[in-house]
C-alpha cells in the first residue's frame, strides 16, 4: 500500500452504487480530485448486488418523478458505451390497479408525470396482456404503462460509475475501511482508514448500513435504520424472456420481472424486520439474514391470481439485504451545519440503485450551487437536530414506511 493515496480534495466513503453515483456525478460537475473508500475487495459488494435493478418513474410527486426521470436519463447515456454500460433494459413498466382507489391514485400519478414532462398512459387490459402474456389481468381495474421505465443489473451499473468516473480523474480504492472521520475545529480534515488517515477536505457520506456509524464519529446522530428487504428469483418459467415489461401490483405489495426467462418477484412485508445501528459497531456487519421462507411464500401466494403457475415454479435463489430507511421516507442528502465539511448521501429508502444518479446529483446541487432547490434543502441531515426524537419511534416510523411502501397515498 505504499503508493496509497494519502490527500484528495473529496473522499467518498462506501462503493456501493449510491457511493460510485457520487463520485461520478462530482467528477462529471468538475471535482476530479475525489477518492472513493471502499472496504471489501470490490465495490458493489454488499447491499447493492441484492437489488432487484428496478428502475420506475411514475411517482406521487414532481421532485421525486424529476428525480427518477434524471437517473433514467444518466442510464441510457451510460448504455451508449459498449466497455462501461450498466445493462440498461428500457422495457417500459405495467403498474396495475386492483380497487377503485387505487385508480383514483393513478390518476393522480398521471397528473404528476403530464407535469413532470414524463410520458405515461392508460391502457386496456388486452393491452397489458398482449405486452405480458403470461400474466392474468382479468382482476385489473385500472393499468398505467410507462414506455421509458425498465431495470437493469445494479453491478454493472455500480462498474459503469466506476469505470465513467475513472476517466475523468477520480480514484477507488478497496480493501480500505474507514474507522472515522478526522474533524479539527469544526471542519473536516480527513479520514483514520486501517491503511492510514488520508487527508481531505470534504466527506460524503455513502456508507449504507454503516452511514450510521461514520456520521457518529464526527458527533452526528442520524435515524438511519437498516430493515430487512428480500425477494426470489425462479427456475425457467414458460413464457417468460428479458424484454418483458417490469410489473407492479401495489394492491398486491408486489412488484416482478423477467430474470432472463426466470421470474423475480417480491414485495414488501407487512411485518417486517428492522436492526438498529447501535447494536454492531462500523467494524462489524448487520446480523445475518436467513431466507425468510413463510415471507416469500406469502409473495407467491399474492402473485397467484394473475400468475397461477408461480406456485408450482421451483426457487432458484434468494436475494436479501439491509437497504437504510428514514423516519419521514426522505433520503439524508446534502452537508451539516456543524461539520464543515461533511455531506450525506444515506437513508435511501430502498433507491439506492435506482434513484443513484439522481441522488448523485442532489448531492452535487448541495454542495456547488449557491442556492439549491427547496427540495433538496429539504433532505439535509440538520432537520433533524430542529426537532427531537427519539431512536425507538424513529425505528418503527422507518419500519412502517417499509411496510406500507405501496400503500394508498404513500
Amino acid at each position: 500500500m505504499s503508493n496509497a493515496p494519502t490527500r484528495a480534495e473529496i473522499v467518498v466513503i462506501g462503493g456501493g452504487a449510491v457511493g460510485c453515483a457520487v463520485a461520478y456525478s462530482l467528477a462529471k460537475a468538475g471535482k476530479t480530485d475525489v477518492l472513493l473508500l471502499e472496504k471489501e475487495a470490490t465495490v458493489a459488494a454488499v447491499t447493492t448486488p441484492q437489488a432487484a435493478g428496478l428502475v420506475g418513474q411514475v411517482r406521487n410527486t414532481v421532485e421525486r418523478t424529476k428525480l427518477a426521470m434524471w437517473s433514467v436519463q444518466t442510464f441510457s447515456e451510460l448504455q451508449r458505451d459498449e466497455q462501461a454500460n450498466p445493462g440498461w433494459r428500457q422495457v417500459g413498466s405495467l403498474r396495475v390497479a386492483l380497487n377503485p382507489e387505487r385508480v383514483a391514485e393513478f390518476q393522480h400519478m398521471k397528473s404528476v408525470a403530464d407535469e413532470s414532462g414524463l410520458e405515461c398512459d392508460f391502457i386496456s387490459n388486452a393491452e397489458a396482456k398482449a405486452k405480458w402474456p403470461a400474466l392474468n389481468f382479468d382482476r385489473a381495474q385500472a393499468v398505467l404503462w410507462c414506455p421509458t421505465d425498465g431495470y437493469l443489473q445494479p453491478s454493472d451499473l455500480t462498474m459503469s460509475y466506476v469505470a465513467h468516473a475513472r476517466r475523468l480523474g477520480a480514484r477507488f480504492q478497496t480493501k480500505t475501511a474507514v474507522q472515522s472521520v478526522v474533524v479539527k475545529n469544526g471542519q473536516v480534515r480527513g479520514v483514520d482508514t486501517n491503511q492510514g488517515v488520508i487527508e481531505c477536505d470534504m466527506v460524503v457520506n455513502a456508507a449504507g448500513a454503516h452511514a450510521y456509524h461514520v456520521a457518529r464519529s464526527v458527533g452526528l446522530d442520524l435515524p438511519i435504520v437498516p430493515v430487512r428487504h428480500e425477494y426470489f428469483v425462479t427456475v425457467h418459467a414458460e413464457g417468460l424472456q428479458p424484454n418483458l415489461p417490469v410489473v407492479r401490483i401495489p394492491d398486491s405489495t408486489l412488484y416482478l420481472r423477467a430474470e432472463i426467462n426466470s421470474l423475480l418477484c417480491g414485495g414488501w412485508e407487512p411485518s417486517a424486520l428492522s436492526t438498529d445501528p447501535r447494536n454492531f459497531p462500523i467494524g462489524n456487519e448487520p446480523p445475518p439474514i436467513d431466507p425468510d421462507w413463510d415471507v416469500l411464500g406469502w409473495f407467491a401466494a399474492q402473485l397467484g391470481p394473475e400468475m397461477p403457475q408461480v406456485e408450482e415454479l421451483g426457487v432458484r435463489s434468494v436475494f436479501k439485504g439491509w437497504p437504510t430507511f428514514t423516519p419521514d421516507g426522505r433520503f439524508i442528502v446534502g452537508p451539516s451545519a456543524k461539520v464543515k465539511g461533511f455531506v450525506m448521501a444515506g437513508g435511501c429508502n430502498a433507491h439506492g440503485v435506482s434513484g443513484s444518479a439522481g441522488i448523485g446529483r442532489h448531492v452535487v446541487e448541495s454542495i456547488m450551487d449557491a442556492n439549491p432547490s427547496a427540495y433538496v434543502r429539504s433532505l439535509s441531515p440538520d432537520r433533524f437536530d430542529r426537532e427531537p426524537w427519539d431512536w425507538e419511534s424513529a425505528r418503527r416510523s422507518a419500519q412502517h414506511y417499509y411496510e406500507t411502501y405501496y400503500c394508498l397515498g404513500h
